[in-house]
């Protein structure tokens, strides 16, 4: 596997030359994880800092009654963790592979010189940081004081906006299979509510589903992404 290459396709990665790449390549080790795989728990946890190669991971909590809520889906070029005092919120949750991933643990010892020398590329890890909080303090919100039809609509175009999607006539197709269950783990509810929930939104037209596939309208991203300041 290519890891400069790799490496080069995160955001994250985009100030740097390809002999700063080759630097931070030294400073990786690759692990192949299949899908369904505990990357960590909050009794496993070990800093570091984690990027996403390949694949999606996901990042929950339990409650005492053993309820899962999902509070993030991380992609491709995506990091995860905590090292040296900086960390991405990452030290007391559930993370576990949607499918087969390849997760990139940097050199704990070798990163903090690194961030010296490499002043924009603490920038862009600095962005990342403020772009991950405010994508809590907006999903904290919503949570608290929306419907749970406003609580799936938040999420999917957040993810939309994380993973990607295609667009589709008049619809964007999310780049990444859902199920109901892992809906309801985004919105702290029940499958049996979101599945109901989602028949609604879809008869009224603000989502589309397909074998494997779900599709948000494209108003609902462009008012969304408005209202967020993306646009």
């Amino acid at each position: 596997m290519d890891k400069i290459r790799y490496l080069s396709q995160f955001n994250l990665m985009s100030c740097l030359s390809e002999a700063d790449l080759a630097e931070m390549d030294s400073m990786t080790s690759i692990t192949t994880m299949p899908k369904n795989t505990i990357i960590q728990t909050p009794d496993t946890f070990a800093e570091g800092f984690y990027f996403v190669k390949k694949g999606r991971v996901r990042l929950y909590t339990l409650n005492e009654e053993g309820k899962q809520f999902t509070f993030d889906i991380l992609g491709e070029g995506n990091v995860f963790g905590e090292m040296n005092g900086i960390s991405l919120g990452t030290r007391t949750v559930y993370i576990d592979t949607m499918e087969e991933c390849d997760i990139c643990l940097m050199d704990r010892q070798r990163f903090e010189q690194f961030l010296i020398e490499h002043p924009q590329f603490m920038m862009n890890l600095m962005r990342v940081l403020s772009e991950r909080i405010m994508g809590m303090s907006e999903l904290t919100q919503k949570l608290a004081l929306g419907n749970l039809h406003d609580k799936i609509m938040h999420n999917l175009v957040r993810l939309a906006n994380q993973i990607g999607w295609l667009e589709e006539e008049e619809y964007c197709r999310i780049n990444l299979a859902l199920t109901h269950q892992e809906i309801a783990w985004m919105a702290g509810a029940t499958r049996e509510s979101v599945s109901a929930a989602l028949q609604v939104l879809t008869r009224t037209g603000r989502i589309r589903t397909g074998f494997k596939s779900l599709s948000l309208h494209h108003d609902e991203m462009f008012v969304s992404n408005r209202l967020n300041g993306q646009l």
